[in-house]
């Protein structure tokens, strides 16, 4: 749970972007969680922990990298509502919580995703989670425009 270690900061990232989909069909891509690494650059593999693939309880193991940053990302989904938000915890080296939120925008959807990572103080605290936000939201928007064109491709 984010705050429970001892001298951790969070940061804080928030992006969303309009996709010219229906939010069913958005909802079929990003349920199908092993093919995240398909458009999220900085996830290097995924890994199930649990039999479950899907739903409250999957567990998975994500490989990631930013820049010279490599890290497993071990992620419990936490919430699972059908056609409308992921919410994951994350736990290991980094812990938070994410969630990604579908909502209709105009003949589209608005695909919002937003993080609370822990950095531990042994990663500069604050320092580090000040100087992290602004290098998440350009990775995590640059993931969000690949998985907008997987659907303007179609």
């Amino acid at each position: 749970m984010v705050g429970d270690k001892v001298g951790a900061v969070a940061a804080t990232v928030t992006v969303s972007i309009d996709i010219p989909a229906s939010r069913r069909r958005v909802w079929e891509d990003v349920v199908d969680l092993a093919g995240h690494v398909e458009w999220m650059a900085d996830a290097r593999s995924i890994e199930f922990a649990t039999d479950a693939r899907s739903g409250v309880g999957t567990v998975m193991e994500v490989k990631t990298r930013i820049g010279p940053f490599r890290t497993t990302d071990l992620m419990e989904v936490t919430a699972w509502q059908p056609g409308e938000r992921i919410a994951v915890s994350h736990c290991g080296l980094f812990s938070g919580v994410g969630e990604f939120a579908l909502a209709d925008e105009g003949d589209g959807t608005r695909f919002a995703w937003s993080e609370q990572i822990t950095f531990p103080w042994y990663f500069l605290g604050d320092l580090g989670a000040r100087m992290a936000t602004p290098v998440f939201s350009r990775v995590w928007r640059r993931n969000l425009l690949a998985l907008r064109d997987r659907f303007s491709a179609r």
